[in-house]
């Protein structure tokens, strides 16, 4: 049977902490040359990166994750929305506003209701959905899941359709993982909230107080064909030194034992949320922290997608865009039912609530291109083949091109003046980029073909 010491060893954890307490500069350039051959890095290492103080030091942390995040995922970032589906939830969770302490009424999506939401994302222009639903077997049994994903692939609104469906539920069996495999999702996102034991049974009470049920999840999910995971913590829950350390020692021992690490990282820190009453997490996580942990985690697992959504900051997404995250949400609600007009329990509260032309608007000034792509998904390009793709930094000569095509629909499809004026300007200057000749051409022959009406081209 699986150890926890298999995927977590507290006692190595500390002890590394500790070890690596007074860096000095010139093990920390060491460290950052090693990193650009984009191999990864040590616990140990990360340790150290961890403890730097030094703002310079730290500026050229931001400058060579920056550098791997371009040459592994180049310029492109792919934008999906969350889609929360059912606020029934069993679990007493410390942080979550879902908590079943909570007496505000819950809300279950109907399959009408749940149409009705995807054809409001799908005129905004999404391709790829995020699931969120609480646990609870009664309410939010994997039948109902699955036929949720089952409606969401039906619906469509005019050129609009939903490409691709991602799932985060609670940690279940590998039967049910067959399930969701078999309804064709994409990535399967199960985050351990916070790896430390003492801290992880004060948070949690109900099915998900089990520690292990939570940490073996992935391996289930592996073993019932889904070949894509996401890892990530509520970064406030405890010290974020431990969490980055757990989180990369959890992505080298799926590396190990699967040959597929982690597709993405997830890096929410904790914002307040209905009844729950905290004036600040127990162990604060700032703005610039973040910014660090996105820096060392693309530094440490380079072939991760790493994912940033609308809890934190324009301000500091769009800082978060340039150093290491390669995809994001944008215009998101956090309660079932959300993207409307009437008002429903949400899981926690947004710091970013500009429209999707807002925030289109601001990457386009930043000179990085949006993407809407769900290519690799549905070629096969997962699990083994996407990382043998990935770790080398292949992925980009199928990142950019696709990336062109969908953003091409977006422009047509959706956009406003301003940003169909900045996309364009941005197409053409990653056009050009395409280094094979071959795939540049017919790059440009599909972006005719799309202005002629023609949709969902893709290498």
């Amino acid at each position: 049977m699986p150890n926890i010491k298999d995927i977590i060893n507290e006692r190595e954890i500390h002890n590394i902490l500790e070890e690596t307490q007074k860096p000095f500069s010139g093990k920390i350039l060491e460290i950052l040359n090693k990193s650009l051959k984009k191999k990864g890095l040590t616990l140990e290492e990360v340790g150290y990166l961890l403890h730097t103080q030094d703002p310079r030091l730290i500026e050229k942390m931001f400058k060579v994750a920056s550098k791997i995040k371009r040459e592994i995922y180049g310029e492109r970032l792919v934008f999906f929305a969350p889609l929360y589906v059912s606020s029934f939830c069993v679990n007493d969770c410390e942080y979550c506003g879902f908590h079943r302490r909570n007496p505000t009424p819950r809300k279950k999506l109907t399959l009408e209701e749940v149409r009705q939401q995807v054809i409001i994302l799908e005129n905004m222009g999404h391709k790829r959905l995020l699931l969120e639903f609480g646990e609870h077997p009664i309410e939010n049994p994997i039948d109902y899941v699955v036929d949720v994903i089952k409606t969401i692939y039906n619906t469509k609104s005019g050129r609009g359709e939903i490409r691709r469906v991602n799932v985060n539920i609670a940690a279940t069996t590998v039967e049910n993982y067959r399930k969701l495999k078999a309804a064709g999702i994409g990535t399967y996102q199960l985050f351990q909230e916070t790896y430390h034991r003492k801290t992880y049974k004060k948070m949690h009470n109900g099915p998900k107080a089990d520690y292990k049920r939570q940490l073996f999840a992935h391996d289930r999910a592996f073993e019932g064909g889904i070949d894509d995971v996401g890892l990530g913590v509520l970064f406030g829950l405890y010290d974020y030194k431990f969490e980055v350390l757990c989180l990369v020692s959890h992505a080298q021992y799926l590396d190990k034992k699967f040959g597929v690490g982690p597709h993405t990282f997830s890096v929410p820190r904790w914002q307040p949320a209905e009844t729950v009453n905290w004036i600040q997490p127990p162990y604060t996580v700032s703005e610039d922290e973040l910014l660090k942990i996105i820096a060392i985690l693309r530094m440490a697992v380079p072939y991760t997608g790493m994912i940033i959504s609308t809890r934190e900051r324009p301000e500091i997404r769009a800082k978060a865009f340039e150093i290491g995250i390669s995809q994001t949400s944008a215009a998101s609600r956090t309660s079932p039912g959300g993207y409307g007009t009437k008002k429903e329990l949400a899981q926690f509260s947004l710091s970013d609530h500009r429209t999707m032309d807002e925030v289109l608007k601001s990457i386009l000034k930043q000179e990085l291109l949006p993407s809407f792509c769900t290519a690799c998904y549905r070629l096969g390009r997962t699990g083994q083949k996407f990382m043998s793709l990935a770790k080398p930094g292949n992925i980009q000569n199928f990142c950019r091109p696709n990336a062109i095509l969908t953003f091409k629909e977006y422009l047509e499809d959706y956009a406003s003046e301003q940003v169909k004026v900045l996309g364009l300007k941005i197409i053409n200057k990653f056009l050009k980029q395409i280094s094979d000749d071959n795939i540049r051409k017919e790059t440009q022959i599909r972006l005719e073909r799309i202005e002629n009406g023609e949709r969902d081209l893709y290498f």
